[in-house]
């Protein structure tokens, strides 16, 4: 009898134990269980301090209603009653850090700003989610104290391979909310599709934001299904998303790529190319040579215009102009373009593009004031100081741009390019089409969350990283559905990464994972259940 009531209070122990386990992703910086339990029902308020923070408090709201069944209500009247969550900015924390306390006679959330605030939500809708109960929730007590480790933490999705709706970015832009993102990479101009209003250039859309044809499968089946397709977002449209995304906290970047990835523009103004066409929008993946001609004036007027009205779409600070694959046969061809390199003095075509990059930058600074973000391909022929480099193909871009003293965003393919395939046995485990070497890259959940944004780097040039993205390419990717499926669950492991650098443990995350997984299923996510098979 006496070992089975030592065996009672030993397993009881360890159940007390788990239930205090941390159960929010990102992983915070501290967190503390506290003794006992808080109910929360349909009667509990949410008081709010200041006027600034209604917002984010009716959000928090919507949320536990959808997620919990429980109908909170927002005040602005200090409560009597015990049991209110109460939201207040507290101005010695930093602007995107928060404390959460959680005791028996209610619960407290000081953020720095508003953002701060919105992220202790964030946290707070996990915590309610995994506590007991249905019509009342008794919610552990605690404490966390908490802040991002990078000022930096984006998601990119690609919509000139594949366009989607103004809601199914809205939803891609839920998901950056829910793991605490703060920066969307919106890619809306390819070879395969213009898709952004220019009111002063009709043709883009017009002409640009169509092709006549997808084709099917890899590159190289050279088989096409017939069907016209495009679309495109109105300026309208735009500013829609951008709201959304700042009432979420969540900073838009646009992303207008140049001199290559541009044949949809060249199709729509020949003129702006170095055999001024015909071309046609592409109707099949990978790098075109045509680009547009760095020689002509004309070019730099154009470019001039199309970011006058992106910039007075977005008011981000960054503004991402490309830069990737950019072949240089046709500008070897091209008598204004060697005419430019030889006007200029200039060493080569690397050293040509690095003029128009320079360029842009220079009149997107002096007429805008916003920064520049190039794909690491902007190092090549030389790079201004104040450009931030995505490095993309590697850590190694990355750490040579941290050396020259530039900013440093990394999104390196292996770790973070979410259109790779998930497992190892891609058609053993039945996963649908995917990108990176034809399919044969793999980037499981571990080794996204694997991913070091500081490897190889000193203590000095560890400061100029000043973030982390994962990237959505979708070329095999035509549903957003299936959008979801590759970026859930990875985009948390990078969301974790990005947040809880230096603080981090896999098998804990792991643990964590399979908590989310029951929000994500509330949320009616359509993501990927490899992981959670135990499949890599």
């Amino acid at each position: 009898m006496k070992r089975i009531l030592m065996l009672f209070v030993a397993l009881a122990a360890a159940c007390a134990v788990m239930a205090a386990e941390c159960v929010i992703v990102p992983r915070p910086v501290s967190y503390e269980p506290q003794k006992g339990t808080l109910p929360l029902t349909s009667k509990s308020v949410v008081y709010v301090a200041d006027k600034s923070l209604v917002r984010p408090a009716t959000m928090f709201c919507d949320y536990i209603a959808a997620e919990n069944g429980l109908q909170l209500s927002v005040v602005e009247v200090a409560p009597k009653s015990k049991g209110a969550i109460r939201l207040s900015i507290d101005k010695s924390l930093g602007e995107e850090a928060y404390e959460l306390v959680v005791a028996k006679n209610g619960i407290t959330i000081k953020g720095g700003s508003e953002q701060g605030v919105f992220y202790g939500l964030q946290s707070l809708r996990q915590v309610v989610l995994h506590s007991k109960g249905d019509d009342k929730k008794a919610v552990e007590c605690m404490t966390v104290k908490d802040k991002p480790h990078f000022g930096y933490r984006g998601g990119m999705l690609d919509v000139c391979r594949h366009i989607f709706s103004v809601e199914e970015v809205k939803r891609y832009i839920d998901i950056l909310a829910l793991h605490k993102m703060n920066r969307f990479h919106w890619h809306l101009t390819e070879d395969q599709g213009w898709r952004i209003e220019i009111k002063k250039y009709p043709e883009l859309t017009k002409v640009g934001s169509m092709r006549k044809e997808t084709i099917v499968g890899r590159n190289n089946s050279n088989r096409y299904d017939g069907k016209p397709y495009g679309g495109f977002f109105t300026q309208e449209q735009v500013r829609d998303i951008v709201r959304y995304a700042a009432e979420r906290y969540i900073e838009v970047i646009p992303e207008v790529d140049m001199p290559g990835h541009m044949v949809a523009a060249l199709a729509s103004y020949p003129e702006l190319g170095c055999t001024k066409g015909p071309y046609e929008v592409r109707t099949r993946w990978g790098i075109s040579r045509e680009v547009l001609c760095a020689g002509r004036e004309l070019t730099f007027e154009f470019i001039e215009d199309v970011l006058d009205e992106v910039v007075a779409l977005f008011p981000s600070k960054y503004i991402h102009i490309g830069g990737d694959e950019c072949p240089k046969e046709a500008w070897k061809k091209c008598p204004d373009c060697q005419k430019r390199i030889a006007d200029l003095g200039l060493k080569d075509e690397h050293e040509l593009q690095s003029y128009f990059m320079k360029r842009v930058e220079n009149y997107l600074a002096t007429k805008h004031g916003r920064s520049i973000i190039g794909w690491d391909e902007i190092l090549e022929g030389g790079v201004s100081k104040t450009a931030t480099v995505m490095a993309w193909r590697g850590a190694d871009r990355g750490i040579k741009a941290a050396q020259l003293g530039n900013k440093v965003i990394m999104t390196p393919k292996h770790f973070c390019y979410l259109d790779y395939c998930q497992t190892s046995d891609r058609e053993g485990n039945n996963e649908p089409l995917c990108g990176g070497g034809n399919g044969k890259r793999q980037l499981p959940l571990r080794k996204a969350y694997s991913l070091d944004p500081y490897d190889q780097l000193n203590a000095e040039q560890q400061k100029a990283i000043v973030g982390v993205q994962g990237n959505m390419w979708t070329e095999y990717v035509p549903h957003f559905n299936h959008v979801q499926h590759m970026i859930l669950p990875r985009i948390a492991a990078l969301a974790e990464v990005g947040w809880s650098y230096g603080n981090q443990n896999y098998e804990d995350f792991a643990r964590r994972m399979h908590l989310l997984r029951k929000l994500y299923d509330k949320c009616g996510y359509h993501y990927a259940t490899y992981f959670f098979k135990g499949i890599e």
